[in-house]
């Protein structure tokens, strides 16, 4: 196969019931996972998922849940195509699922591991009030402008594309800040129904619970390059793991960045898991890419045909 890809990963935010019923409809391995995971969370993933479980919606659940559909989905691909990809990314959650594409963490221990990194999550927030909210059409560097001289507990969380930023912090303080940021030009401010708020100072009492596991789990065993959400730069190493992903908790996410530094290193960019939430942000931040999205056991099918031919 003649073409260089990257394979990238959503993050929390693209669930939704019913994903990655095919491939557990169509796949033996598929269904061994899901009755595996079960096992280790302590939790039924086929009901969470196929029942309209209210369950998803909560961080501890959402993020396994997330990787998972994920994670079968890139196993799939490369069970059935020969690839080896340049880099992988993930959108927040999404980088555990790209360590577990490039085989730095095996899947049940991630599976695991953002279990209690959403519980870590959940407690670091409780009685906090925290929240986030999307910020649309404003410049990067007139938010942050905005930011700094707000001076209470708000911060950018996420850089998606030029235009859309998440910030995170006390719910009073994000409302308290929306019409400072229409003032300064901000088009619509949208508070998320969240209960966390993620990549921001807010979650620092996570992080030693979060390093035992990191160091317990981590490999250095890397088959291919990730590219940090902290940096927007390449790693390859346990050492560099640790670090970063300790310090993904409280820092922003730099997807924008990232598929600028490293777009021009690929042919294409494949999605794997439910949805097309990153395929809509590449088309924004890097247009002249194509992203190649599997979601399903068609979708598959379309993504091989479309890379061999």
């Amino acid at each position: 196969m003649s073409k260089k890809i990257a394979l990238i990963f959503p993050g929390q935010g693209s669930q939704s019931n019913d994903m990655g019923k095919s491939f557990v409809n169509d796949s033996l391995e598929a269904r061994d996972l899901f009755i595996e995971v079960s096992d280790k969370i302590g939790y039924d993933f086929k009901k969470l998922l196929f029942e309209n479980d209210p369950n998803l919606q909560e961080t501890k659940y959402t993020q396994p849940a997330i990787l998972l559909i994920s994670s079968i989905a890139s196993n799939m691909l490369q069970h059935n195509i020969d690839i080896v990809p340049q880099f992988a990314l993930g959108h927040s959650l999404g980088e555990f699922s790209a360590l577990v594409s490039t085989g730095a963490i095996d899947l049940m221990d991630a599976l695991y591991l953002v279990h209690k990194r959403g519980e870590y999550m959940e407690k670091a927030c409780q009685n906090k009030d925290a929240g986030m909210m999307a910020v649309l059409g404003i410049e990067d560097s007139k938010l942050e402008e905005v930011l700094k001289n707000f001076n209470k507990s708000v911060w950018a969380s996420n850089y998606n594309q030029d235009g859309q930023l998440v910030i995170g912090g006390i719910k009073s303080d994000l409302q308290e800040i929306d019409s400072k940021l229409k003032e300064a030009g901000a088009k619509k401010c949208v508070l998320l129904n969240m209960s966390v708020a993620s990549h921001c100072p807010l979650l620092e009492e996570a992080r030693a619970d979060l390093d035992i596991l990191l160091d317990k789990f981590i490999k250095d065993s890397f088959a291919f390059d990730i590219i940090s959400n902290v940096t927007s730069k390449a790693y390859n190493s346990k050492k560099e793991a640790l670090e970063l992903l300790s310090r993904q908790l409280v820092e922003p996410v730099l997807y924008k960045q990232s598929i600028q530094n490293y777009a021009n290193n690929v042919d294409c960019f494949v999605e794997l898991g439910h949805g097309k939430v990153l395929a809509g942000l590449n088309k924004r931040v890097c247009k002249e890419k194509q992203t190649l999205n599997i979601f399903d056991t068609q979708s598959l099918k379309n993504v091989i045909k479309e890379l061999e031919g």
